[in-house]
């Protein structure tokens, strides 16, 4: 049936090596190798990681990086601080931000493309000045931008899940569970509606998901519902070849 049909998928995680507030019983690093094993688990080959340099500030948050490129994953930059675009106070500070994030990565990419970016909160700059100014530096400088075509607000759980667990709130947990997996399986349906919609065919989709506590909880079960879903684990750069 149409429902079943598969897609391809590639997968990247935001905001390594620390996002949101760190949940009671897990660390930076066993947060990461939760998301390395998962991955492991459903056949994710390849699991882009977006570095927020200025977060490896520290021996723990050095090694969720290592760890992730000694399982085989890559980086790339997601600027030092996770400064937006519109936010920045000038263009020029913006792209100081993002050259800051880079020998983070390009050291731990030495022979391999690094050269993606995700714009911090997605934003690419809504004044022409800005989102032409950036895009220019951009293709000057060998970066291609990582896209986003599904995404299930991970991030937007993260701070309210440590509250929970060190209150103790099992029953605020579960429902926040429920609730996050329905917004999976809407999600899903959606994207489905969407590209049929605008393309006439399931186009290759581009997964955000964030390297936090309650994102390293859910993972499991989103894998399952993309598994089900009919998805096929690709690199970013296959997925974004696609016109």
């Amino acid at each position: 049936t149409a429902l079943a049909q598969g897609f391809d998928v590639a997968v990247t995680v935001d905001d390594l090596p620390v996002h949101g507030a760190l949940p009671q019983g897990m660390t930076r690093l066993s947060i990461a190798r939760s998301h390395i094993e998962t991955f492991k688990a459903h056949g994710v080959k390849q699991a882009y990681g977006f570095v927020n340099a200025a977060n490896a500030t520290d021996a723990e948050s050095n090694a969720v990086l290592d760890a992730w490129r000694a399982a085989g994953h890559p980086l790339a930059n997601h600027t030092a601080s996770h400064l937006n675009l519109e936010k920045a106070d000038t263009l020029q500070a913006w792209i100081a931000d993002l050259e800051a994030g880079e020998p983070t990565v390009a050291r731990r990419m030495q022979g391999q493309n690094w050269r993606y970016l995700r714009f911090p909160n997605l934003t690419a700059g809504t004044r022409p000045e800005r989102h032409q100014g950036a895009a220019a530096w951009l293709a000057a400088h060998g970066y291609k931008v990582a896209h986003v075509t599904i995404s299930f607000s991970d991030w937007s759980y993260s701070d309210a899940y440590a509250r929970c667990l060190a209150k103790g709130d099992q029953a605020a947990v579960e429902t926040m569970e429920d609730q996050y997996l329905r917004g999976v399986d809407e999600e899903l349906a959606h994207m489905r509606v969407v590209s049929k919609a605008v393309y006439g065919r399931m186009i290759p989709q581009v997964l955000l998901t964030h390297i936090g506590g309650w994102s390293a909880h859910m993972l499991p079960q989103v894998m399952d519902r993309l598994d089900a879903a009919g998805a096929r684990y690709v690199t970013l750069e296959e997925a974004q070849k696609d016109p």
